[in-house]
């Protein structure tokens, strides 16, 4: 440890503590203290709970997000002489939208990089929902990124360990002092993995109702603003759109299950819900690469890419690439498969009022697509898929869900069949997208 910078962190915790902004370069030298163990963790403890508590001003939350990235590996697309865009999802359960986006706003000729990651708990994670794919690579060098996306027009690749150390030595503590739902933390964190990827802008879906990370609306409001607020003050393109998740996104929740459903919407075929807002975010990427498209053009090119399966191919062009094998995108049977399927029925007839996606979360977990505890084993072909929405008009006996599990594995029957929840009459219409920022 070193006094010095012990005394900087003790007066970096009282003059946050009592609402004195801190210079730029203030916070810069605290995460580099700390990230260089030049400070004990109970000081920067001490700083986050301050931080949590009192919150920061727009200014140093910018200042935060640099001082995330300073010290680690960045990219940089300058030699492509291309606009290249990112996408970030606050997470929902049957989120399979970045699956749907990324080659269908790549399909379009604008270039996207995306480095996700994996999931714990009810939402799942994109780099899981890839590795149902066989021989798929998700785990690429910089040479690899800039070769993907020079050859093929875009990445998806798992989160580099070199990016952000700031963010990831005081995530850690975050993870285990109640201070990972401070707004201006999550901003900073989200925001500098975008800086570091080199992505020219970003588009922010922000989630927001039952199934969502951030249930409260007004919350996720105020989230979506702050990222955008921070994304462009660090020089980012950047718009967010709030989307409900009251219900599971689409039908499939799962990992094999809910890639088989954004090739199905890739190849033209509408998911209410999922379709819509994966058209929405689309049309706003290619506006953000160039300014002067109309929403009306933008429109036009997104819907004739699906209505032509380009989009797709893209898909196809772009896991082969990365190392898939082509038949298990192409072959009905190409991804995991599961061995057992229970449908779930209606005992009454009526019209679905509500799915609550958490129990339909739940139960996917229970039978497998998800983990209860970090670095736990997936099964690739579990899950549950809707066959009803919110809206919908079903009969007695008529199947609601089917669960997909393996031999053994007791399916959640009961739990599912109280997700939904029926009504004589039909419930008002629900849209996805509630808000654009």
């Amino acid at each position: 440890m070193n006094a010095d910078a012990s005394a900087r962190a003790i007066d970096a915790v009282v003059r946050t503590r009592t609402g004195t902004a801190l210079a730029a370069n203030e916070i810069e030298r605290l995460v580099a203290d700390f990230v260089a163990g030049r400070i004990p963790d109970y000081q920067m403890s001490a700083w986050l709970a301050t931080v949590a508590c009192r919150g920061l001003s727009r200014a140093e939350t910018v200042a935060l997000t640099r001082a995330y990235v300073t010290g680690g590996e960045t990219l940089d697309f300058a030699a492509s002489g291309r606009v290249v865009l990112d996408k970030h999802s606050t997470g929902g359960v049957g989120d399979t939208v970045s699956l749907v986006v990324v080659p269908l706003v790549a399909a379009c000729g604008v270039a996207v990089a995306k480095m996700s990651g994996r999931g714990l708990g009810l939402t799942g994670g994109t780099i899981d929902k890839l590795e149902s794919i066989r021989g798929l690579r998700l785990e690429l060098d910089a040479d690899d990124v800039y070769r993907m996306v020079d050859q093929v027009g875009m990445v998806i690749t798992g989160q580099s360990a070199g990016l952000t150390p700031g963010d990831k030595v005081t995530y850690a503590l975050r993870d285990v002092t109640g201070t990972v739902d401070s707004l201006p933390l999550i901003a900073a964190s989200i925001v500098s993995k975008k800086i570091a990827v080199g992505a020219h802008g970003v588009l922010f879906d922000v989630k927001t109702g039952a199934g969502a990370l951030i249930p409260d609306r007004d919350r996720a409001v105020e989230l979506a603003r702050l990222m955008v607020e921070v994304a462009t003050g660090a020089g980012l393109r950047c718009r967010a759109v709030l989307t409900d998740m009251s219900q599971p996104l689409g039908y499939a929740v799962g990992n094999a299950l809910e890639v088989r459903e954004a090739l199905d919407v890739l190849r033209g075929r509408e998911v209410p819900g999922l379709t819509d807002i994966c058209r929405t975010i689309a049309e706003l990427m290619l506006r953000s690469a160039d300014p002067d498209l109309t929403p009306a053009d933008a429109e036009r090119k997104v819907s004739g890419i699906l209505a032509g399966g380009e989009g797709y191919e893209q898909f196809v062009r772009w896991a082969v690439a990365q190392g898939a094998e082509p038949a298990a995108l192409e072959e009905p049977d190409g991804l995991p498969t599961a061995e057992c399927r229970t449908q779930v029925v209606a005992d009454r007839g009526g019209y679905v009022r509500e799915v609550d996606p958490r129990a339909i979360g739940t139960a996917a977990m229970n039978v497998g697509a998800g983990r209860f505890v970090k670095g736990g084993s997936l099964d690739y072909s579990a899950g549950v898929v809707l066959r009803h929405r919110v809206g919908d008009q079903v009969a007695a006996g008529e199947p609601l869900a089917v669960i997909h599990h393996r031999h053994g594995v007791q399916p959640p029957i009961d739990l599912v069949k109280d997700a939904f929840q029926l009504s004589e009459s039909a419930p008002p219409s629900r849209p996805v997208l509630l808000q654009v920022i």
